[in-house]
């Protein structure tokens, strides 16, 4: 009898110990499994860009997008107002969520793998596309001069006729060449280009500078109100924003 009391003890021991053993593996399972998608999930979420990015993975995402012709904007690497547009232009016609950010699903949707190659700025849009502060600081100066009263959308427009003018032949090739060529802007003849712009006119500048053309290429721009050039009012009008018309 004490030997079978012996024995039961010996075996209760040998299953507990197994028990123990069985358990803590399945918790190492666990941890292991745990960590891993904890790694993935965090590197997943890590990669995404936005408005203020740039680099590799905005310009692929502006490629893709001009292709299908969300975009219309420079392939310039530069992710501003005009690029989160068509991002959520993209977004929503393809059934997803509008946030204007580029994360793992959107870039699935657009067929390109992120390389995390692109540098995140602010959200806010203060990026200039590579211009220097005296170059939009002296834009934002034009726009108050010439469009302040405008809409917004306006102040952006005429910004976008200057850089127009900058990428054309038929102007100089810098912003303050294009902006003091002779007679090009009345803000230039009456003084007012010597006004300190306001905050409107400087986002302008950004956005305008960061790829935002509403006007998609127009070189000319005025207010048939003010002027009787015959000349300027012979322009084809592409839109008109405010009091401005926008032409070629």
């Amino acid at each position: 009898m004490q030997e079978k009391k012996r024995k039961f003890t010996e075996n209760h021991a040998v299953l507990t110990a197994l028990a123990v053993m069985l358990v803590l593996s399945v918790a190492l399972v666990f941890v292991n499994v745990g960590g891993t998608m904890g790694v993935s999930d965090t590197a997943s979420a890590a990669t995404v860009i936005k408005k203020g990015s740039s680099g590799a993975d905005v310009k692929a995402v502006q490629t893709k997008l001009k292709n299908w012709g969300y975009y219309t904007g420079v392939v310039d690497g530069v992710f501003g107002s005009q690029t989160e547009a068509a991002v959520k232009y993209f977004q929503r016609s393809n059934k997803l969520t509008a946030d204007g950010v580029v994360g793992a699903k959107t870039a699935a949707a657009m067929g390109i793998t992120l390389s995390g190659s692109s540098s995140s700025g602010s959200s806010s849009g203060t990026g200039t596309g590579g211009y220097s502060a005296a170059d939009v600081n002296l834009l934002a100066r034009c726009i108050h001069g010439e469009a302040r009263g405008e809409p917004y959308l306006g102040q952006v427009a005429v910004a976008a006729v200057v850089l127009n003018r900058v990428r054309s032949s038929l102007f100089p090739n810098s912003i303050s060449g294009v902006i003091y060529q002779q007679y090009a802007f009345s803000s230039v003849l009456d003084g007012q280009i010597n006004l300190a712009p306001g905050e409107s006119a400087l986002k302008a500048a950004k956005d305008a500078m960061n790829g935002w053309d509403p006007t998609n290429g127009c070189l000319y721009f005025y207010n048939a109100a003010k002027t009787s050039n015959a000349w300027i009012m012979s322009r084809t009008v592409k839109l008109e924003i405010g009091s401005h018309k926008f032409c070629v």
